[in-house]
């Protein structure tokens, strides 16, 4: 098994162009076609720049020429993004594709996750509509069927998915992840497998030991180790976690997303969101 198609989502900001050059970095490694998936969606800057012009009560005229501006404006980001692409196609020897979606990102881009083995998005790529605001990235987790691959907006990364921690605690959204991330898992350098008070969920419903899941990844070829933690309190396990990793120079995060699809606010996961809002390194999550 492995990744024949990774799609990334784009925009105008700088943070797209090193998702490009991450998802290339990962492509090159796994002979995957680089697929960027560019909306052709006004920003909230441009929808406000049009609704104060609308109140001021300027002319037809004036309108007309402010829409031909903006749809110029959008016309020659998406250029740059899409030089950005063949560029980095040149640079890493990737199959590239450009598909530039008339509409809103967060409509299209799930659509077009389906049909992909792994979506790359930056977190905080949020849906300007969304009453519950709620980044339409995060809404991934739940309506494609697909693991989703989060790049936070933090320091320039040099490369992704060479080194692996996996977030560990045997639950069902701990395996699916853990299992859509093994073409990454057989091809990285390392894998470390971190579990936070163990004794929290060794033993309940049937769960085994840590040690298990170490064993099932040496069986596909992975370097593992196994780095635990006890008596940490919930609401600092996502910092741990994490810190841990930066420590040991890890450049992906596999982990399963708690939650619900319907009632997203309350019911997801604590730890799923600290890791989310307090993400220092890329995740790729599973729900």
């Amino acid at each position: 098994m492995g990744l024949k198609d990774l799609p990334v989502h784009v925009d105008a900001t700088a943070d797209a162009l090193d998702r490009l050059r991450l998802a290339a970095d990962l492509a090159s490694r796994h002979d995957s076609r680089l697929i960027a998936l560019y909306a052709r969606e006004w920003s909230e800057e441009q929808r406000h720049e049009r609704s104060v012009a609308e109140m001021g009560l300027v002319s037809a005229k004036q309108m007309e020429r402010l829409d031909r501006r903006i749809e110029a404006s959008i016309e020659r980001a998406a250029e740059r993004v899409r030089s950005a692409l063949d560029k980095v196609g040149r640079e890493y020897d990737v199959t590239t594709e450009w598909r530039c979606l008339a509409g809103s990102a967060s409509v299209l881009v799930p659509q077009h996750a389906r049909y992909a083995d792994l979506c790359i998005v930056s977190h905080d790529a949020t849906a300007g509509d969304d009453p519950d605001h709620y980044s339409f990235s995060e809404k991934l987790l739940f309506i494609t069927g697909r693991p989703v691959l989060f790049i936070p907006p933090v320091r320039p990364l040099e490369t992704l998915g060479r080194r692996i921690v996996v977030a560990w605690n045997s639950s069902r959204a701990a395996a699916r992840a853990v299992n859509d991330a093994l073409p990454l898992i057989e091809r990285a350098e390392w894998t470390k497998v971190i579990t936070v008070n163990p004794v929290d969920f060794i033993g309940r419903h049937g769960a085994l030991p840590a040690e298990r899941i170490l064993e099932y990844l040496e069986r596909h070829g992975a370097s593992t180790e196994l780095v635990q933690f006890d008596g940490v309190p919930k609401w600092s396990i996502a910092d741990v976690i994490q810190g841990r990793a930066r420590e040991l120079g890890a450049d992906l995060m596999v982990a399963g997303a708690f939650g619900h699809p319907r009632l997203w606010e309350k019911l997801l996961g604590g730890v799923t969101r600290d890791l989310l809002d307090r993400m220092s390194l890329p995740i790729l999550m599973s729900y």
